[in-house]
């Protein structure tokens, strides 16, 4: 797989861009601040329609635009593909493939497939938990794209039933009015009257889709373990070794190998046995819950636990160390996905500047076979001999190739 042509209007900074691309390694060359990411933000953006830099689609049109476009042409086993998404902030996007419009604008992910390193990854390894969660979801989205609604319908359920609880909660303690709080909540219609009265319907809701996307991603972390271990090896070979263990929120974990103490025998996750201990533990919590007015139960709060050794990575980690983890949970993905069928496309923004000597060679030599490769970086000395290719260079909004 790879892009054939990006064109962009009112995206980012660009008021129009347009450029063809080709197969093997492009880089992007110019100042910071100049463009450069912006362009493989789109793509990212196409791929999984949301951005590694901001989590709102507002500051992706220019100032003053109403909307921004992005169009590419993606290339996969010699069949052509023209995917056109149309940012609109504060309503729907719309989606298009082949010039036809695609009802719903999810419904295009996964007709472009991207791995993307960049120097927010750092944040997978040092920061909160909801990083290392979005890693797991957006790649369980990026291989199997109905995943895409499955975590709109938990996040839908998620919230309401979290506005249902602070309405029981301010009930409780005799707060805002019941028309206000009903209305806060969203269904006044269905928890009119006693708020508890609809609480076990979202408790069913919820289980059900937490369910689904806790069993995908204790899969997923099954799959992910020996990958990132391997390719935490060949970048940092004198570390301590790198492991994954999936850390939930129910009382007992299925998490596969049973190191988070557990005791969970290994095997793939039984989906009706996470549901219903999933309502168990809701249940458990009932109290808890309505007295905090939130949601204490269920994947939102789960953590991916990264380990070096016996060590949690996070605070233990050196800086070498986090960025070579950082880039192994990227590597594990592409090697996930190319095991899926074709090769993705290597995204590097702005990486190489950020690594030794060392890392930075054995990185290069890892990604050069890929079928396309998009690098940007501040000057072209930051690119590796390595991954010599086509070149463009980027200044005060313009995109111009290299001859």
């Amino acid at each position: 797989m790879y892009v054939a042509h990006l064109s962009l209007t009112d995206f980012r900074s660009y008021d129009t861009a347009d450029l063809g691309l080709e197969p093997g390694v492009t880089a992007f060359v110019g100042p910071n601040g100049q463009g450069k990411t912006n362009l493989v933000e789109a793509l990212g953006y196409v791929a999984t329609q949301s951005s590694h830099r901001v989590a709102t689609d507002a500051p992706l049109v220019r100032h003053g635009a109403a909307r921004a476009v992005v169009r590419c042409v993606v290339v996969r086993d010699d069949r052509r593909a023209l995917v056109e998404l149309e940012i609109n902030p504060g309503k729907a996007n719309r989606a298009r493939l082949n010039r036809s419009p695609i009802s719903r604008a999810r419904d295009a992910v996964g007709l472009l497939r991207t791995v993307l390193f960049a120097p927010e990854d750092l944040a997978m390894v040092k920061g909160d938990p909801s990083e290392r969660r979005r890693y797991l979801d957006d790649l369980l989205v990026a291989r199997t794209p109905r995943f895409a609604g499955v975590r709109a319908d938990y996040d839908r359920v998620l919230k309401q039933r979290g506005a249902l609880l602070r309405t029981a909660a301010q009930a409780r303690r005799g707060g805002r009015s019941g028309r206000r709080a009903e209305n806060d909540a969203g269904f006044a219609a269905a928890g009119a009257g006693d708020p508890l009265s609809t609480l076990e319907v979202w408790d069913a809701h919820l289980a059900r889709y937490g369910a689904e996307l806790l069993a995908a991603r204790l899969e997923l972390v099954e799959a992910l373990r020996p990958l990132v271990a391997a390719s935490y090896a060949a970048l940092a070979p004198d570390s301590a070794p790198a492991g994954l263990v999936y850390r939930g929120t129910l009382p007992e974990d299925t998490e596969g190998d049973g190191s988070d103490g557990s005791g969970a025998e290994a095997g793939p996750a039984d989906r009706s046995v996470l549901e219903k201990r999933l309502r168990e533990a809701l249940a458990e919590v009932r109290s808890a819950e309505l007295e905090r007015g939130v949601t204490l139960v269920g994947p939102h709060r789960d953590d991916l636990f990264l380990g070096l050794g016996d060590l949690p990575a996070r605070g233990y980690a050196s800086h070498g160390e986090s960025w070579s983890f950082a880039l192994a949970l990227r590597l594990a993905a592409y090697d996930l996905l190319r095991a899926d069928g074709g090769d993705p496309v290597l995204i590097l923004d702005d990486v190489f500047a950020e690594l030794d000597s060392r890392r930075r060679r054995r990185l290069a030599e890892i990604v050069a076979p890929a079928e396309q490769v998009l690098i940007t970086a501040a000057v072209p000395a930051d690119v590796p001999p390595e991954l010599a290719g086509a070149r463009f260079d980027v200044a005060e909004g313009s995109v111009g190739r290299v001859r």
